[in-house]
C-alpha cells in the first residue's frame, strides 16, 4: 500500500477512515479547523459522503461542505480489525 497516496476528502466514501495530511486555504479557515480537530495527523471517519459531508472526528461530528472538503487533503486508513 502506498502511504503517500493523498486525496481530497471528498472523494472517499461513507465509513472509510483517513488521516489528514494537509488542509489548505484561506488561514483562518485553516485555524478554524484545527480548532476542531480537522489538523495533520488526525485521524477522521466519513459518516456520510457528499455535501455536505458529515465527519467523526476526535470524539466530535462535523459537517461540511463539498468545496471545502475538497481542501482537505487525507491518506485513506485501513480499519484494523
Amino acid at each position: 500500500m502506498n502511504h503517500e497516496t493523498l486525496l481530497p476528502l471528498e472523494l472517499l466514501r461513507s465509513g472509510e477512515w483517513a488521516e489528514v495530511a494537509d488542509v489548505t486555504g484561506e488561514p483562518t479557515w485553516v485555524s478554524r479547523l484545527a480548532e476542531l480537530g480537522v489538523r495533520a495527523g488526525s485521524r477522521l471517519q466519513v459518516l456520510q459522503s457528499g455535501s455536505p459531508c458529515l465527519l467523526q472526528i476526535a470524539g466530535s461530528r462535523l459537517s461540511l461542505r463539498g468545496d471545502l472538503a475538497m481542501q482537505i487533503l487525507v491518506r485513506p486508513q485501513a480499519v484494523a480489525g
